[in-house]
Parts: C-alpha cells; structure tokens; sequence
C-alpha cells in the first residue's frame, strides 16, 4: 500500500442554503486542497437561488446530497455524514472556505484518539476582505487536550465556529444523528459534545476563513437585540444539553454552570441594556448580572488580572450607567470593527502586558 492509500481520508461537507453567491469559493477551496485524499460532498438544503445548478456543474468531482424537504443545518450534517466515508470530517459552511494547506496542516496535527483538531478562521467581509482579526481572537489561545475538563466546568471552552473544526468519525458516530431539536443550533451540539469523546489538538494559524455578511446566524456585522435573544437562547439550550448528557458518561455537571462563564453574562446584560422589554429572562436586572459578570471573571476565568480588571469596569459601565451611555460599550465589545482608536489601542495594550490565557467566554461572545 502506497503512503498516500494510508493517510487518512478527509471528508469536506459543505452545508448550503441559499448561498450560491459563495458557494463557488467553498467548493473551489475544497477542491484545491494541497493534501491528495479529499472528498467533497456539498449538501444542499433545498435553495431556492441557483445554487443547484451551480453544483450540477460540477459534476463528478463533487458528491451532490440534494434535500427534498428543508430540515435546516442539523439535517445537512446529518446527511453530509452519513454519505461520507472519510476518516476526518470536516463541515465547512458554504459562506466560508478553506485555505489550500488546511487539511494538510490538519492531517499533521491529526493522532489517534483525538475528538476533533480546532484551528483559527480569519475574518472577512462579504467581498472576501479581510477585517484584520481572527476567531478566536489571536490573545485567546485555542483549547487543547482533555478540553471536556474546562467544558464540565464552564460550560464552554475557546474553540471556532463550524468551518474550523475537523472531527473525528468515531467521535460523530457517538452523537449522530442530530435531533431534530438541535435543527438550528447544530454547531454548539457539535462543539459541546464532541470533546467528551476524545482529546482536542490545535492549530494555531488561521486555516481559512470566516465569513460575516447580514445574512449569516451569529457574526456581529451590526449589534442588534434580536441577536443579543438568540445568543442567550442558544447558551441555555447548550449548557442544558451538557447537564443532560454529561451524566450519561459518568461526568458530574456544576449546578451553576451558565452563570460562571463571563460570556454569557455579559451577553445577557448587554440584551437587558439594549431592550429591557424584550429581554427573554424576565428575573434578570442589571445589578445582579453586573455582579455576577465581575465574579465570573476573578473566580472562574483564566484572564491575566489586567484584562480581568478591562472588563470589570466594562460591567460596572454597562450596568450602572444610563443606557445612552451604557450602549456605545456594548457596541465596541461586541463589534471589534466599530471601535474607536483609543479602545482598540487600550486592549491591544492590556493583551501586551501579559500573555493573556484562555477565558471562559463562547467564541461569538468574546471580543477581540
């Protein structure tokens, strides 16, 4: 057997809807990988644009999965999965792509008895430029090892959104397929439950790209209370499956898990400031969130105590002040594009101070 029949195969399943005007790219970046034992499979969750026939002109050099009821992202991977043969799979979202020696790089990092390899997206806009920022953000270094330490503790970890993981079949095999509960929050059920099947490897330097446009689910292209309600359904919705699953594995879960990741909590509060009225957990005030926003910070996260006193005196602002006065911070924590000068200077000198390690925030909640 030839070096190349034994290297592991990588199954690329590209999940669509709607997004033939960056489909092209996802596709063409799975094709033009460096690494020889790639196969593609794009799933299309009944478009109504022309993306089937943008995929039909690929002919054999992709494998179609055309859905003939729209299920959302949890059937896409569902399907994507159970039509791939690959040993590392990898769910790449059709508004993102790869950079040529992603699964080159994946497969070096890649040993046995992983649970998936996360690895860093660049950030970029609707046109493919870059916004000069990563996720996660360059001072959060990438969860590694017996990750599933830090998720039973906090409930969540610093990893990347869908496109920067590669997962281990094994570890998929153990939570596919997706209820259809989790129809629309598939890659939190992906990020939270993978890791109890395995180490995590990391890779540090970005391996593609990370798309924010108005239409994708969680990128903070403008600050809104609408995406403020579904971050906070979302975390609730993650850390409730964690409670549940958990304790079929033997792992014993903390009582008040969703109130020790900073994160959240500021995600809440910043969702309370910005529409009291809509704010979707009705016993929430701002005194409260500000204080359980500080005691997460000094006694659950791992930030350097610079940082931690930054974003103390975040949530004494955003808590205490008048509202006209409390939005513009939660503007600037949460849009890093939208700060001015003088913040982005204050941060980037509080991360220079000393090496920052990884907080408790998710991903989408966690400034750069």
């Amino acid at each position: 057997m030839s070096i190349e029949q034994s290297a592991p195969l990588v199954s690329i399943v590209i999940n669509n809807y709607n997004y033939e005007r960056f489909l092209a790219e996802a596709i063409e970046s799975a094709l033009g990988q460096t690494y020889p034992r790639v196969e593609v499979i794009v799933v299309d969750d009944c478009s109504t644009d022309e993306s089937r026939q943008l995929i039909a002109g690929y002919g054999d050099r992709i494998i179609p999965v055309l859905h003939t009821t729209n299920g959302k992202q949890g059937a896409a991977f569902n399907s994507g999965f159970a039509t791939s043969t690959g040993d590392i799979i990898i769910f790449l979202d059709a508004d993102d792509y790869l950079y040529p020696q992603a699964v080159e790089h994946i497969v070096a990092a890649w040993r046995p008895g992983l649970a998936k390899v996360h690895y860093r997206l660049d950030v970029v806009d609707s046109g493919g430029t870059q916004r000069g920022y990563t996720l996660p953000p360059v001072s959060l270094p990438l969860a590694a090892g017996q990750v599933w330490r830090t998720l039973l503790k906090m409930g969540t970890y610093n990893g990347t959104p869908t496109s920067g993981n590669a997962l281990s079949r094994h570890a998929l095999t153990q939570v596919t397929p997706i209820a259809c509960e989790y129809a629309t929050t598939s890659d939190d059920y992906l990020s939270v439950l993978i890791p109890l099947y395995g180490e995590v490897a990391t890779v540090e330097e970005p391996l593609g790209a990370y798309r924010i446009h108005d239409s994708n689910q969680w990128a903070m292209a403008t600050i809104s209370s609408s995406r403020f309600h579904r971050f906070i359904r979302h975390d609730l919705q993650r850390c409730e499956l964690l409670q549940t699953w958990a304790p079929r594995l033997g792992y014993a879960v903390p009582e008040d898990l969703y109130m020790r990741s900073f994160g959240r909590v500021w995600s809440r509060l910043s969702s309370l400031r910005f529409d009291p009225q809509g704010h979707p957990v009705p016993g929430d005030t701002r005194w409260r969130l500000t204080w359980l926003g500080i005691r997460a910070l000094w006694r659950y996260s791992d930030y350097n105590a610079p940082k931690r006193l930054i974003f103390s005196l975040w949530f004494l602002w955003v808590g205490l002040m008048p509202g006209t006065l409390a939005k513009p911070a939660i503007v600037w924590l949460f849009a890093p594009h939208q700060r001015p000068q003088a913040v982005q200077r204050l941060l980037t000198g509080v991360r220079s101070l000393v090496s920052a390690p990884a907080g408790a925030g998710v991903v989408r909640s966690d400034p750069s």
